[in-house]
């Protein structure tokens, strides 16, 4: 797979709902049914994107491969288990204390 530039939108109505479109193409040809879904997407950032690439949440060949296929990559939220993988450990329980 070669680059392709990328466009990265965020949702209003989703926190770290993310959707990546080719930037040759935007927005334009996305099912309408998706975009009332995400809500007006907000641009975040343009990027070159290749199957090398590290991305923060997902695998850069997926991504890849679901934009050429599909159109576009929907990153979803992390769901509340990996959040809780970022927390501090709890403190240690004092059971043991007299």
């Amino acid at each position: 797979m070669s680059a392709i530039n990328i466009s990265a939108f965020r949702s209003p109505k989703k926190a770290e709902l993310y959707l990546f479109v080719p930037q040759e193409t935007g927005l334009e040809e996305l099912p309408k049914e998706l975009l009332v879904m995400f809500g007006e997407p907000q641009h975040v950032i343009d990027f070159e994107l290749t199957a090398e690439k590290k991305l923060a949440r997902e695998d850069a060949a997926t991504v890849l491969k679901s934009i050429q296929t599909k159109g576009y990559f929907m990153q979803m939220p992390p769901n509340e288990i990996e959040k809780m993988g970022d927390m501090a450990p709890p403190p240690e329980r004092l059971d043991n204390i007299c």
